[in-house]
């Protein structure tokens, strides 16, 4: 015994220490060559394919574009046609209201006192054809045809312009005075509702 250690104590010590260096190498010799051990080899890092699926090649959906820009030449030509027919709608109520008919056809037609008199009240400053109602209803048209997208408001003064044109060709030449204010009325309203969306100043 040296020290308090008997032999049979430092036979097992010793024992002990062989067996574990014994599995350090078993253990050392499946690693990889970077010292990794083998149960975590499983574990490679692999190439992800997501990027070259990414950078394909971008292709235009032509038939989407084309369905749209059909979707916006429909809707500035209905308003075209609404402005066209509530216009003429609205002159020929005016010549109904004050026997413009009468002159326009040398005389050949003149209105009967009920229909002059529904006429003037339907042109008057509250009337169905008058400057305000008129103008509301072009522009509320105009305005749900934009769906909600301020930058298609200008699409619609246009439209709004060339439906105006198309009903003085129908009128035969300029339309009467309750038309041009109502052609007044409706730009006013359309530079408001760009006013409320931050498109135009408000100076």
């Amino acid at each position: 015994m040296v020290n308090g250690v008997t032999s049979s104590q430092v036979s097992a010590a010793y024992s002990a220490y062989t067996g574990t260096a014994k599995v350090n190498k078993d253990t050392a010799a499946d690693s990889n060559s970077t010292g990794t051990p083998a149960s975590d080899v499983a574990a490679t890092y692999e190439p992800s394919t997501e990027g070259a699926a990414a950078a394909k090649k971008y292709t235009q959906n032509t038939e989407l574009i084309n369905q749209l820009k059909l979707d916006a030449e429909t809707r500035t030509n209905n308003l075209q046609t609404l402005v066209q027919k509530l216009m003429s709608q609205q002159a020929t109520t005016y010549g109904n209201a004050t026997d413009i008919w009468s002159f326009l056809r040398e005389g050949n037609f003149t209105v009967d006192p009920e229909t002059k008199a529904q006429a003037q009240a339907d042109i008057a400053e509250d009337g169905y054809w008058g400057v305000n109602q008129t103008s509301d209803r072009i522009v509320s048209f105009a305005t749900a045809l934009t769906g909600g997208d301020p930058s298609k408001l200008d699409s619609m003064i246009d439209a709004f312009k060339k439906g105006y044109a198309q009903a003085e060709k129908t009128w035969g030449g300029e339309l009467p005075e309750i038309s041009k204010k109502t052609y007044d009325a409706v730009l006013e309203k359309f530079n408001e509702l760009k006013k409320e969306y931050g498109l135009i100043d408000e100076a």
